[in-house]
């Protein structure tokens, strides 16, 4: 890629994971990252720079940055974000760009999960699971680890099931309970990790999508989608074919970087991206409890360059915003 041509830079971080996504001016990917944010979503931003700068050609003409994923408004603090957005607008990008004629997302991380209903490429409505872990990725973590199965292999295993076997899945608790019986009457492995992956599909069908009209195409994204058993499982209640886009894992931050593209085609000022040193910065956390109601939440606080950058962590949005 030659150093003169626009790039966009996207980044989606959430409570588990931290992506990013570069984009030429094509909307063509040209690289991306996918890791852990360990609870360290500051230095997980940073260790990504580092990272796309040492793939990136020196002289990379960045003209813009976005920011999504629960933590967007601290990402679009620390890199000067020209665009920050809402996961179900960054997914919903994304999807219209894979598949234009998209009815239907489904998107499951890591903690949450999102149903996004897409007409003649305009969201009309969603839902979002940010609560119960019994609907996310999370569970099945969980499960494969009780199990003694990587959760790499989940899913490999889930599909030489030949025998449904239904795994009570309103909860975690009553899962492992469930599935600690199934165990002891002697039902297979591979039958009790794809009834799992049957009641992951229901909880969210029957939370998530509670009310909504499912029409295909269905794009199913996010990390759990590498997982084929709930690929399968949701083909199968569905009875519909389930569209597994590419980099699935990313397309948050695809997202993210398509809007920028779109949001920089009308400004000519140029991005407000600081660059790829920001990986060096020296920033600084703290927080404080909120006492502007009787909910007392503790806000959380960045600072950078000897003043406070930004604040979030409430209920509400009191703070979720960066500080100026």
């Amino acid at each position: 890629m030659p150093p003169s041509n626009g790039i966009y830079l996207g980044i989606d971080v959430g409570s588990v994971t931290t992506k990013f996504a570069v984009l030429d001016e094509e909307d063509r990917l040209v690289a991306s990252l996918y890791l852990r944010t360990q609870g360290k979503p500051i230095a997980m931003i940073q260790h990504g720079l580092k990272e796309l700068a040492k793939r990136l050609p020196s002289r990379a003409n960045i003209k813009g940055v976005g920011t999504t994923g629960s933590a967007r408004y601290l990402a679009g603090v620390i890199v000067s974000a020209d665009v920050v957005k809402n996961e179900i607008t960054a997914q919903a990008a994304a999807a219209v760009h894979f598949v234009p004629d998209v009815q239907t997302v489904i998107e499951i991380g890591g903690q949450d999960s999102k149903m996004i209903m897409i007409r003649k490429g305009i969201v009309t409505d969603f839902g979002m699971n940010t609560v119960c872990a019994a609907g996310t990725g999370s569970f099945l973590d969980q499960q494969a680890q009780r199990l003694n199965i990587r959760i790499e292999d989940f899913g490999k295993e889930a599909l030489r099931s030949e025998k449904s076997i239904r795994i009570a899945g309103r909860c975690t608790v009553f899962a492992e309970s469930d599935m600690i019986h199934k165990q002891q009457m002697g039902h297979r492995i591979e039958d009790i990790t794809y009834g799992l992956c049957q009641a992951l599909v229901r909880n969210f069908l029957n939370n998530v999508g509670k009310g909504m009209e499912i029409r295909p195409p269905v794009l199913f994204q996010g990390g759990v989608a590498f997982n084929q058993g709930i690929v399968r499982a949701f083909q199968e209640t569905l009875s519909t074919d389930i569209i597994v886009p590419p980099h699935h894992e990313v397309v948050g931050a695809i997202g993210a970087a398509l809007l920028t593209h779109e949001e920089m085609a009308t400004q000519s000022n140029g991005t407000c991206f600081k660059g790829f040193r920001v990986a060096e910065a020296d920033f600084r956390t703290s927080s404080f409890d909120c006492k502007a109601c009787a909910g007392v939440c503790e806000i959380s606080q960045v600072f950078g360059d000897g003043k406070v950058l930004v604040q979030w962590g409430g209920r509400c949005d009191l703070w979720e915003s960066a500080v100026n």
